[in-house]
């Protein structure tokens, strides 16, 4: 797939299934809590989402079997919701898809379930603001090398690790498009950033090293060390200024 520059009309449809997934964010967060099952979470999106008059993009996609992924502690991406009750301490990533009109919005954010240690909170965090470090340069005439190495020394000057093995794309009619997004410095320059490219930019910051494990449902991506992991995305346009965040 190639880099699709959208229209105002694309973009109309890419910023309502964007906020569909912001407004499915804000309404998980008032359920997260200790005891609330992650299988519970994923039910109150599908809901929340299909009566918005959309439809959850993971539902299926590649045979993923739920509406939403739901990543708990070392656990970085792709969980899937299950019986698994959340306790004080946990920290849970979730990551939601929305569909509207055949055009895509992508966002995820990571939770502190009651009270976690300051160190995972710092985590959190910092996952966060790396994002916004990196889409400083997310501005027509940039180049894509720019947002990555942000990204990634940002972490690094916080004294965690960037994940390598996965990374942002991408997205407008389809959730993964050109270009993919590394979240650390490279040696190219990757393509040069024009008005009306959408991108899906997600961070994933490790406590402890960057290495990865899959689990036996080849879907849950872990810290090999067991260390916990966060997870921070919005879904961007790219304009002659700001980038304008469609998901928040």
């Amino acid at each position: 797939m190639g880099i699709f520059i959208k229209n105002d009309s694309q973009v109309a449809l890419m910023r309502t299934a964007s906020q569909i997934c912001k407004r499915t964010h804000e309404l998980l967060a008032s359920y997260i809590k200790p005891g609330q099952t992650t299988d519970e979470l994923n039910k109150i999106a599908e809901e929340y989402i299909r009566g918005q008059g959309a439809t959850p993009t993971f539902l299926g996609y590649r045979g993923f079997p739920k509406a939403i992924c739901t990543s708990v502690n070392e656990q970085v991406i792709h969980g899937i919701p299950g019986m698994m009750r959340l306790k004080s301490g946990d920290i849970v990533s979730i990551d939601i898809g929305v569909c509207y009109k055949r055009f895509h919005g992508d966002a995820a954010r990571t939770h502190a379930v009651g009270d976690v240690t300051p160190e995972h909170r710092r985590l959190i965090d910092a996952t966060r603001e790396s994002f916004f470090e990196g889409i400083r340069y997310a501005r027509h005439g940039h180049h894509l090398h720019e947002v990555s190495a942000a990204i990634g020394d940002y972490v690094a000057s916080q004294g965690f690790f960037v994940v390598q093995e996965w990374c942002g794309h991408g997205i407008g009619r389809q959730l993964h498009e050109d270009p993919q997004i590394p979240h650390y410095r490279q040696e190219n320059r990757g393509p040069r950033l024009a008005k009306g490219m959408t991108l899906a930019i997600e961070p994933m910051v490790n406590l402890g090293g960057h290495e990865l494990s899959m689990l036996d449902d080849t879907w849950t991506v872990v810290t090999q060390d067991g260390k916990y992991s966060a997870h921070y995305e919005d879904t961007i346009l790219i304009t002659t200024g700001e980038p304008d965040i469609l998901t928040l």
